[in-house]
């Protein structure tokens, strides 16, 4: 038999203490069934589950508040109480987590193109008169002219907030909250903003054209038109934003979809 050679193994890296409490505390919430608002046992009851320090127990129960999934009271009645992070606290996290890394148009349409038609069929069963209204409703904040910046703005906003109305019908919370998720960095995204914020005439007909044939469609309980019509505004949507963001950085020579495309922003500009 051949000797096998004296190779150093890695030891595991031993978990801080107090991480395995916040992973046991999760543990028990998800067993128990517990919900918004149930008590967590005492500091002190705590302290002797886990055989850990009051600074430990303390440390535990921070990092599970800053993560968004308790929250504390002190005074009478006090204690630590089950919390429901809010969709803004969780998209901050991620927003936090993406601060420096590179994200481009073309990246967030790469997922918005196979999700956004997705979350639109998952609405079909759910979207109500009041959802459908909301959508028209919504429409008519830009199916003209901006008067000024201000208008424009609030124009640029509605057009994402179209879809985020679309994915709260959804019935797959992970799906709803991935399109969200994607809409607010276009809000958010320095690139994105540069370009919502330009004094130029935008030919919106198109979307919108798109739009009300996803509700009809969505009516009709459609589900291959809807996905179809969504895959189809989402590739106009995403050519538009990079057309845009090479006449915006004169980038005409390496944007891929921008070249060849003279006559179409000669045409948006006027």
């Amino acid at each position: 038999m051949t000797e096998q050679s004296d190779i150093a193994v890695p030891s595991p890296v031993r978990r801080k203490r107090t991480d395995e409490i916040v992973d046991a505390i999760k543990k028990t919430i998800m067993e128990h069934g517990l919900q918004p608002g149930d008590r967590l046992p005492q500091e002190r009851e705590l302290m002797e589950q886990y055989a850990a320090s009051k600074g430990t127990i303390r440390e535990a129960l921070k990092s599970l508040e800053v993560q968004g999934l308790i929250r504390t009271r002190t005074g009478p009645g006090g204690g630590a109480f089950i919390d429901t992070m809010s969709e803004n606290r969780a998209m901050s996290l991620l927003s936090n987590y993406l601060f420096n890394k590179t994200v481009t148009i073309a990246d967030i349409y790469a997922l918005r193109k196979v999700m956004e038609p997705l979350v639109a069929v998952s609405a079909i069963g759910n979207m109500d008169a009041k959802g459908y209204k909301r959508l028209n409703d919504i429409i008519a904040i830009y199916d003209h002219e901006p008067a000024d910046d201000d208008e424009r703005w609030a124009q640029r906003m509605a057009e994402l907030d179209f879809h985020g109305v679309v994915a709260e019908y959804s019935d797959n919370a992970l799906l709803a909250f991935t399109c969200r998720f994607l809409q607010r960095l276009l809000k958010d995204q320095t690139v994105a903003r540069d370009i919502y914020v330009q004094p130029k005439p935008v030919l919106r007909a198109q979307g919108i054209e798109y739009q009300r044939k996803m509700i009809a469609a969505m009516q009709a309980g459609d589900r291959e038109q809807v996905h179809k019509i969504m895959s189809d505004h989402m590739a106009y949507a995403e050519r538009s934003m990079l057309d845009l963001q090479a006449e915006l950085t004169g980038d005409f020579l390496h944007d891929p979809v921008a070249r060849g495309s003279g006559e179409r922003r000669k045409k948006v500009a006027r």
